[in-house]
């Protein structure tokens, strides 16, 4: 078997980024998977080195590895730069976000049996950042949708729903109101489902009338699937239906490199603490390791990641978990009952 280890991005991010960052690269020693980390800077962290708040020189890499793992970077409200997330997401073209979203043993919540998840469409909608001052007491967003990014969307949710052997897609939309902008994004769906993908059930819901079915009864949905802005709030809506948003990972994919991220935020009033919870971080590592496994054939990837997921469900069933999740445990402590059980 070869030693060649895979180069990856890890930006360790804001607050409590580089915390839970650590706790990673820890894990992943544990199991020896094979990654060579190549550390750059992004968010406040880039500007507080004197440099812009995405360096250059961080795409470049992240193209270069073709993978990266991301802490949170800090978004100003209301003012300051554009948020890293998005920035990324457009210079990588990384078009598909993927939220799985599941119970963990040990994590109580009012619904058991929730196995989703959320596919978003990531480089258009209001995201796209489109604004105007109209006058000086007017402004307007522009929501932004093109065919090929809708149909392109539309592909991959069906070619990975088929991957993953999961049986249903559910559209949350608002073409009732929307009717050119999510109408287009409904067509392409449903052109994609009738020609290419028959096999998966399919189903359109307007997305208040999906929310209100989705905390009635999360187990009803398999795959959601959504534009840009639906998909950023329904996504964290089903975190909360699982534990909330330090259990959950989340990736963003192109077609020549992807970036795996916590999808919480850099948390800055608890940083350096050592009460950070790691998990979420450390299931996204999970899922690149899958990626460099499925992209290169690297069965070693595929081992390490399994190991890693056997013990933070293991950690989480004998009750070790951290303050957010009800126990006791800090970063570091939740990450050495997680190393003692691999």
């Amino acid at each position: 078997m070869t030693n060649k280890k895979h180069s990856a991005v890890l930006i360790p991010g804001d607050g409590i980024g580089p915390e839970v960052s650590s706790a990673v690269i820890r894990v992943f020693e544990a199991v020896d998977a094979p990654i060579q980390w190549a550390e750059h800077l992004a968010g406040i962290a880039a500007l507080d080195a004197g440099d812009d708040v995405l360096p250059n020189s961080t795409v470049e890499a992240i193209s270069a590895a073709g993978v990266a793992l991301k802490g949170p970077c800090t978004t100003p409200v209301g003012e300051g730069f554009t948020s890293v997330n998005v920035q990324l997401r457009k210079r990588l073209n990384l078009y598909a976000a993927v939220r799985p979203v599941r119970n963990l043993n040990g994590v109580s919540t009012r619904f058991d049996g929730v196995d989703l998840v959320i596919l978003r469409e990531n480089t258009e909608g209001l995201y796209s950042g489109v604004e105007n001052q109209v006058t000086d007491d007017v402004v307007m967003s522009m929501k932004v949708a093109t065919e090929t990014a809708c149909s392109r969307m539309a592909r991959w949710a069906f070619r990975y729903a088929t991957q993953r052997k999961r049986k249903k897609i559910t559209v949350f939309h608002k073409a009732n109101i929307m009717k050119m902008t999510d109408g287009l994004f409904l067509r392409c769906a449903r052109q994609v489902h009738q020609r290419d993908y028959p096999n998966i059930e399919y189903d359109e819901v307007i997305i208040d009338a999906g929310c209100m079915k989705l905390v009635q009864d999360p187990t009803q949905f398999d795959v959601l699937l959504l534009e840009n802005l639906y998909g950023d709030v329904v996504s964290d809506l089903c975190a909360g239906l699982v534990g909330g948003l330090g259990v959950v990972p989340g990736a963003n994919i192109g077609d020549e490199c992807a970036v795996f991220e916590a999808v919480h935020g850099s948390a800055p009033d608890i940083a350096g603490k050592g009460i950070a919870n790691p998990l979420a971080l450390i299931m996204s590592s999970v899922m690149m390791l899958n990626y460099i496994a499925d992209q290169r054939g690297d069965e070693r990837c595929r081992a390490a990641a399994a190991k890693i997921k056997t013990a933070y469900d293991k950690t989480l069933d004998d009750g070790q978990k951290t303050r957010d999740l009800g126990g006791e445990l800090g970063t570091n402590e939740f990450t050495d009952a997680l190393i003692d059980r691999i």
